[in-house]
Formats: C-alpha cells, structure tokens, sequence
C-alpha cells in the first residue's frame, strides 16, 4: 500500500517535469531551434499535418531554420502556415528552400517571457504539492483503515516530502535555466 502510494506520487510528479520540459522548449528565446515549429499545421491536400511530416525542419545557423517541403507544390502552404502561426516569424522563400529567421528579443520581449516561465514554474510546483497532498491523505486513510501503522504513515509522509523537495528543487533549477537562457544576447 505505502509502496504503492509513493511509487504512484513519484510517477505523476516525474509528468510534472516532463510536462514543464515541453511547456519551456515552446518558449522562445533568440536562439532558433526546430522544435519551435513543430505546432505549426499545414493544410497536406485537406488534411492538417505537423510541418515535420510534410517538410525537412533543419537548423542553418543559430539564428534560421530551413524549411525544405518534400513536394515543390507544397513551398506555398508551408510558408503560409508559418507566417500564420502564432510565432511572429517572417519566412523567405527561395526556390524550394523556405527560410526562416529568428527575430531578435528585445529587452520587453525577454522580460515578458520571462513572467511566463516563473508562471509555467509556479504552476508545476502548484502540480507536485497536489500529488503530495494526495499521496498525504491516501497515506491517513490507511491509517484511519490501520491497514498501516503511525510509525509506517510517518516514515511515507517523509518520503514524500524528500520527493517533493527534490522536485521542487529540479523546477527551480529547469527555471533558473531557462530565465538564462532568456537573457543570453
């Protein structure tokens, strides 16, 4: 029971992380990477797809992204959904090769992201004190059932705190890199 109530804590707030780990990689900083299109959707004939089903994502230096579409008919749609994108990116076709820059941030930029990472941080945190609170009070009900004893509820409430610190403290460190990230020029 004790086992299996901290196995199943561990495992959610592990999500937590993973969760965070993709909400930051959406986050831009002034550095391109490929991942930031990869929400992007083209209209493929009718059908909605990922820009990396259609097209070659590649990096061609730190600041553009090549888009290479696998069919020529394709070049148009693929630069028109990702100048409609959210992103504010501006793309330049050449021949079958779509371009894309990555405009610099500026300060106001970076300081508003920046409020969106320690958001999506506190929210994480916000996560991983729930599945404390649940694994706690799961923990009680065992003990209220005496399915276990004080000393044994006591021993697994400390577990789950060292895994909620240890959580907690990987969040801040994943922010803090982030945050950095952010004001690298």
């Amino acid at each position: 029971m004790i086992a299996e109530t901290k196995k199943s804590a561990e495992q959610k707030m592990d999500k937590t992380i993973e969760a965070l780990k993709v909400d930051l990689g959406k986050v831009r900083t002034g550095r391109a990477h490929t991942g930031i299109l990869d929400h992007v959707m083209v209209d493929y004939y009718g059908t909605m797809m990922p820009i990396n089903q259609v097209a070659n994502v590649t990096l061609t230096d730190a600041r553009t992204i090549s888009v290479q579409p696998w069919e020529k008919k394709m070049v148009g749609a693929v630069e028109k959904a990702i100048r409609d994108s959210d992103l504010g990116l501006n793309p330049a076709t050449q021949g079958d090769l779509i371009r894309v820059p990555m405009p610099a941030l500026t300060e106001e930029r970076r300081r508003d992201l920046i409020k969106v990472v320690r958001t999506e941080g506190e929210n994480a945190k916000v996560a991983v004190r729930n599945v404390r609170r649940d694994a706690n009070s799961h923990l009680k009900d065992a003990l209220k059932a005496k399915t276990v004893s004080e000393d044994e509820e006591k021993r697994a409430q400390d577990d789950i705190q060292k895994l909620t610190d240890r959580h907690i403290i990987e969040i801040d460190r994943m922010i803090a890199e982030k945050e950095k990230d952010l004001m690298a020029v």
